[in-house]
């Protein structure tokens, strides 16, 4: 399993939101690219980076910053945040980003995403489908978690078909920067429903128990970070752990 530590920037530095909320953000430091020279020193072959500006205002607003995180060459970036056309896809692959992120338009947009997937490839993108429980129902949450979809995320996946995708990155939103374990049966169940896309954990995790168990679920990778930054384990031990 891939361990993907995250960098989420809002206004140029490192920062954390509780579940998925802008009013209650934690900043930890200001040198993004010293974080991911840190991450990668410390085995990290892959960080996951989000332009929170972007998902917020529905725009691309940091990719010069992810552009010159990319272009160091350090690690691999998985990036998204504010991905709304082509452009902003053509763009970040040309930056030297090797997987975009694609969200809110995977849900609302599904045809044009599946052309994405048709002109880019499946494995350079990753479809972020972020969720809230609604009287038990996974339902996906659009535009920086803001507003609600009108269908549930089974319906969202079952747009595209199998071979159409490849990766998608699954967040419970009300776990997400709580440090209270992943949502182990929500994923197991989209292993379950979708055994042909590799499913990225995210939300939650809080010690390398649920990188473990999350493995275990059968997730191909895990994104990691306020249990990160705030020293709940290192970016070693966690890949030591799921090694």
């Amino acid at each position: 399993m891939i361990v993907y530590p995250a960098i989420d920037l809002r206004g140029g530095v490192c920062v954390r939101l509780m579940h998925g909320r802008f009013d209650q953000v934690t900043a930890y430091d200001e040198d993004p690219p010293a974080r991911l020279a840190a991450f990668a020193a410390a085995g990290a072959a892959w960080v996951h980076v989000v332009d929170l500006d972007g998902a917020e205002q529905g725009r691309a607003v940091q990719h010069a910053l992810i552009g010159a995180l990319a272009a160091s060459g350090l690690a691999q970036i998985q990036s998204g945040g504010g991905v709304r056309a082509v452009e902003d896809v053509e763009r970040l692959l040309d930056a030297g980003v090797a997987r975009v992120v694609v969200g809110s338009l995977a849900v609302n947009a599904p045809d044009t995403v599946i052309g994405w997937l048709e002109r880019f490839g499946p494995d350079r993108l990753t479809l972020a489908l972020d969720v809230k429980l609604v009287d038990g129902v996974p339902m996906p949450a659009l535009k920086g978690w803001t507003e609600a979809a009108g269908v549930d995320l089974w319906t969202a996946l079952d747009r595209y078909g199998e071979g159409a995708a490849r990766h998608v990155l699954i967040t419970d939103v009300g776990r997400d920067g709580a440090l209270t374990g992943p949502n182990l049966e929500l994923l197991a169940e989209v292993r379950r429903r979708r055994p042909d896309l590799q499913v990225q954990a995210s939300g939650g995790v809080s010690g390398l128990a649920d990188l473990t168990a999350a493995r275990d679920a059968g997730c191909a990778g895990a994104i990691v970070g306020r249990a990160i930054y705030e020293g709940r384990f290192s970016v070693r031990e966690a890949l030591e752990a799921v090694s």
